[in-house]
């Protein structure tokens, strides 16, 4: 679904992202995993439009995409979450889920004025698709919650369920399991293979737990160093003397190797 073409990311000497080339197979939760500093993030950024590369190429279903602005990314089904959960924290979690749909009726002046129906009929339907992501995230006790006082685990289930309000094709994860308490982290896995198994989402994570990564995704993408390091399952990965060395540690290397 999405292929990276020897892709670049400079900012002046630094090569954030060097000469990265992968592909993101339809229907598959790939894991993104590296060290700190590996260009995992900064990769997200350029195919999803925050960044423009320096060069190279990135194709999504055989559409050249290659900086395009993240608006039109999210008409085409390319969404992301971030690191840091990105809510409005004084509506309510339902309201924070109604504005994602593009093109809604009230965003117009003349519907405002002439359409006030179309604008309620339209409205209930939006809090019932809400209402329905709410019960699937199993976060509908929170529906009249401010988003802003949600956890971090809830914030990050939110934003999930924020990809639900449209048609997304593909969603990248930035650091899903980031300051997540582990049963929420297993609600969010849940979910999301509820979304790939039953929906068909193709999803893309960047995480730095390994049981999290083990239990989801492969393939898994190691990068080092804005270059693509190795890719295979994750057991594989976790053999793979390369990723041991710079992803894992040598401490780490010597003890396997014990």
């Amino acid at each position: 679904m999405i292929e990276v073409h020897d892709l670049h990311k400079h900012f002046g000497g630094f090569r954030a992202v060097d000469g990265a080339s992968l592909a993101i197979r339809k229907g598959s939760i790939t894991g993104l995993i590296g060290p700190n500093g590996a260009g995992k993030t900064t990769l997200f950024n350029v195919i999803a439009g925050r960044l423009s590369p320096t060069s190279g190429r990135v194709t999504m279903a055989g559409e050249d995409i290659t900086g395009l602005p993240p608006h039109e990314l999210f008409h085409k089904g390319l969404l992301r979450t971030f690191q840091i959960a990105h809510e409005f924290s004084s509506m309510t979690v339902r309201e924070n889920l109604m504005m994602v749909p593009p093109n809604q009726a009230g965003e117009s002046i003349w519907s405002a004025w002439f359409a006030r129906g179309r604008i309620r009929q339209e409205e209930r339907a939006l809090a019932r698709k809400a209402d329905e992501v709410l019960d699937f995230l199993t976060i509908s006790h929170f529906a009249d919650e401010k988003a802003g006082n949600l956890s971090g685990g809830q914030k990050k289930l939110l934003e999930l369920g924020r990809t639900m309000m449209v048609d997304a094709r593909i969603v990248f994860l930035d650091e899903v399991g980031a300051g997540v308490n582990r049963t929420l982290l297993n609600t969010i896995a849940d979910a999301i293979v509820r979304l790939n198994k039953e929906r068909g989402y193709t999803f893309c994570v960047i995480e730095h737990d390994m049981d999290f990564i083990g239990r989801l995704c492969d393939p898994v993408i190691v990068m080092a160093q804005g270059k693509v390091l190795a890719e295979g399952s994750a057991r594989e990965i976790m053999q793979n003397e390369a990723v041991i060395e710079a992803y894992l540690g040598t401490g780490l290397k010597n003890k396997a190797t014990a």
